[in-house]
């Protein structure tokens, strides 16, 4: 797999683990009791952002290396998965 590849496959992993990750670790403000006024209660009490894109860049990085395993080590590709039959009705 060239570089291209992994990279472009790596930037959409990363943007799809971004939104699985900005929730971890969230307090509201309500629930830290500090609600800013003119603010509603669910925004974040106190965002970290290097927090969030440092475990982002982890867990994307962990699975693109197994990605590259898959399709380097044991010659896995889309071909390899199976086609469903289609239906009768």
């Amino acid at each position: 797999m060239n570089f291209f590849s992994m990279f472009a496959i790596y930037f959409v992993v990363w943007w799809i683990t971004l939104f699985a990750c900005l929730p971890v670790g969230l307090r509201t403000q309500a629930e830290a009791n500090e609600i800013v006024p003119g603010s509603v209660e669910s925004a974040p009490h106190r965002f970290q952002a290097k927090k969030v894109l440092l475990l982002t860049t982890v867990i994307s990085a962990i699975i693109c290396a197994v990605w590259w395993i898959a399709v380097s080590r044991f010659g896995f590709s889309l071909d390899s998965l199976p086609v469903p039959m289609p239906g009768n009705g």
